[in-house]
């Protein structure tokens, strides 16, 4: 910091800063006018009134300045004190304005700055120590380093303090953004996956309420029954669909206190897809190996949104009386799904993946694992996936 740097903006300080340096600055130069001798031997030579009187209106004049220019304030005052150090009895300078200045300077500015505000009130006051001489004024001496010594060590404790206490308020302030942050992230990233989520379901529940529409309204007068029972099962998708959404949507926000937090689609919840692929006219051959009870439910998850993803691509692309058969195999250390169709949709042509499979890749690699999907031949389609199921994965 500069010895001319503002400490403090002057138009910014509030009232009662100026107050009580107003104060300590009126009550500076009322001490003016009393007497200090230092131990030394009375003199009967004493300041001039006009000298008095100046010192007591520059005191006045700049010490309410002090905590906003403390070198110059300091510089002035260390200059007032060396001139009324010229007489043996003198002015009571140094025990309330040197004073002040001096600890202004040690708790505002740098620790060497400090130390040379101290040396140079010590210079300033030798001569009045030894106007009585030198050889008694050593007890003078020590008077006045002591003095200075323990405004010098208050004014370095109160700023170590300061600063301790600024940079736990600022480490309190730190950790607060940090956290906001944390929770922003982790909002953005549930919401991140609501989406997902929200797409699977809706589009896969779409699909087949489309199939089944399409089915009813070729059977609605060569087959009544057979339309009658599709419009129930466009319902009944309908209905899973609304009620998924509410529950995906609910974890958002809170209803009469609670929060709508059902357990996620899992392993056990495939049967009911296949039924509602099945009533929507695609057949689905289905084969699992190994246990499902070890699976983690973040795999679990994975696993149906990647299969009800994979379906709903069937029934958008394979065209009519294509069927797909879905492989699950379940081993300790891996997870492989295998859906497979034989439409003629894409003709065994490669097509851009849409966001589902862009989705669904994300989700697998959440888990250490890769996603691939591509033309089978001479027709259908393939999606496969290996996940590791292991503690060290990160469900999304």
């Amino acid at each position: 910091m500069s010895f001319w740097t503002p400490v403090e903006n002057p138009g910014t300080r509030p009232p009662r800063s100026w107050a009580f340096d107003t104060g300590c600055a009126l009550l500076a130069a009322v001490a003016s006018f009393g007497t200090f001798s230092f131990a030394q031997t009375p003199h009967p030579t004493h300041p001039p009134l006009a000298v008095s009187l100046v010192v007591a209106a520059l005191t006045a004049l700049v010490l309410p300045l002090r905590r906003v220019w403390p070198g110059p304030v300091f510089g002035v005052v260390v200059l007032i004190a060396a001139v009324l150090a010229q007489w043996p009895v003198r002015g009571a300078l140094f025990p309330v304005v040197l004073a002040i200045a001096l600890y202004t300077v040690a708790t505002t500015m740098s620790r060497a700055a400090a130390l040379v505000a101290a040396a140079l009130a010590v210079a300033a006051e030798l001569p009045a120590a030894g106007q009585g001489g030198w050889h008694i004024g050593w007890l003078a001496v020590i008077y006045e380093v002591i003095a200075i010594a323990a405004v010098l060590v208050t004014g370095l404790y109160v700023s170590t303090r300061r600063a301790y206490l600024a940079e736990l308020r600022d480490r309190t302030q730190r950790l607060e953004r940090e956290h906001d942050q944390t929770s922003a992230l982790a909002a953005a990233v549930e919401r991140a996956r609501i989406a997902r989520d929200m797409h699977d379901s809706v589009a896969h529940h779409l699909t087949v309420i489309v199939a089944l529409s399409d089915g009813a309204l070729a059977a609605v007068t060569r087959a009544p029954a057979q339309a009658s029972e599709a419009i129930r099962g466009v319902s009944s998708t309908a209905r899973e669909a609304l009620a998924e959404t509410r529950r995906l949507l609910g974890v958002l926000r809170t209803e009469g206190g609670r929060e709508l937090r059902e357990p996620l689609p899992g392993l056990s919840d495939l049967d009911g897809l296949f039924t509602r692929v099945r009533a929507a006219g695609l057949p689905v051959r289905y084969e699992r190996s190994g246990p499902a009870g070890d699976t983690p439910p973040g795999v679990q998850l994975v696993i149906f949104r990647l299969i009800q993803e994979a379906l709903t691509n069937t029934m958008k692309h394979a065209g009519p009386g294509a069927s797909a058969a879905v492989r699950l195999r379940l081993e300790p250390g891996e997870v492989r799904v295998e859906v497979t169709d034989d439409g003629v949709g894409s003709a065994g042509v490669a097509r851009a993946p849409g966001g589902g499979l862009t989705g669904m890749a994300e989700r697998v690699g959440a888990f250490g694992g890769e996603l691939t999907s591509g033309p089978r031949q001479p027709r259908g389609w393939r999606v496969t996936a290996r996940l590791d199921p292991g503690p060290a994965a990160v469900p999304l």
